[in-house]
């Protein structure tokens, strides 16, 4: 299989995850991926082409694709573009399935598509200025295009292949999400595979094929992104992160955190630090 599993982390402070689209520079290309959440691509500026299994969708100012939960998708971001990215986790539609934790959403134009262009940017620009009661405010139209997307886009005629492709991921899916509910433990391959009825050998091979990448880098991966998060949000040492997060030790953690962001933990703390807002550097 040439995709892989994407880990998706909600904002610390919204119960989903809003930010601006990594490839915004241009020149960019996402390869084929896929994650449980729904995701949300909306172009506010420029333009991408959207890759959905083995059919593209060019978007443009003022379009969006709408992504279901394991569908297989990829993106190319040839030129600069401001576009806005909202992944919804699946458990949020839980009381809409249309079978057993399956829901779709339709990639056609609907009349309310200029009404989700406009929600989701104001969810983010509130966001970004993030002034008093903004949480309230963002909360607020994240709600009402919830609704839009089970009253407008959802659909309720699925095919057999659908549910397969589907099922198949989402099983991975609920591994994947009990490690990053569980990742701070001393969680081994052995211990996981025991929990979900499958041989070690056996769940090894199933995260390789489906997710692209072994159990240790994953787990570490589930890590990382945590104490990113802790290192972004907070003033904890950096040996408490690492041991916060499912670390051995603080080197452990300052190893992965340099090979993947090329500096130090230390050295990206300083350097925020640096380029904030009434800093005299």
């Amino acid at each position: 299989m040439e995709f892989s599993h994407e880990l998706i982390m909600p904002n610390e402070d919204l119960p989903f995850k809003l930010f601006l689209f990594e490839g915004a520079c241009g020149h960019y290309f996402r390869d084929k991926h896929w994650h449980r959440s729904v995701e949300i691509f909306a172009v506010f500026e420029g333009k991408l082409d959207f890759y959905l299994n083995s059919e593209v969708y060019p978007l443009s100012s003022g379009e969006f694709m709408l992504v279901n939960s394991n569908e297989i998708h990829s993106i190319d971001a040839g030129n600069r573009n401001y576009t806005v990215v909202l992944q919804i986790p699946l458990k949020t539609f839980e009381k809409y399935y249309t079978a057993d934790q399956f829901i779709r959403f339709t990639h056609e134009k609907r009349e309310q598509d200029a009404e989700v262009m406009r929600l989701i940017r104001d969810m983010y620009t509130t966001y970004c200025e993030k002034k008093c009661g903004y949480e309230m405010k963002v909360t607020g139209r994240y709600y009402m295009l919830l609704y839009l997307l089970v009253s407008k886009y959802r659909e309720t005629a699925v095919s057999r292949d659908m549910l397969k492709q589907s099922k198949r991921l989402g099983g991975l899916s609920m591994i994947t999400n009990y490690i990053k509910e569980n990742y701070k433990a001393d969680l081994s391959l052995e211990a996981l595979a025991e929990i979900f009825g499958y041989s070690p050998a056996y769940l090894s091979k199933m995260l390789k094929r489906y997710a692209g990448i072994n159990y240790k880098a994953y787990l570490q991966s589930v890590r990382l992104e945590c104490a990113y998060q802790e290192l972004l949000n907070t003033e904890q040492a950096i040996g408490t992160i690492a041991m916060d997060n499912g670390f051995a030790s603080s080197k452990a953690f300052t190893r992965a955190f340099q090979a993947k962001y090329g500096m130090t933990p230390s050295e990206y703390r300083l350097k925020r630090t640096k380029n904030s807002p009434g800093s005299d550097h």
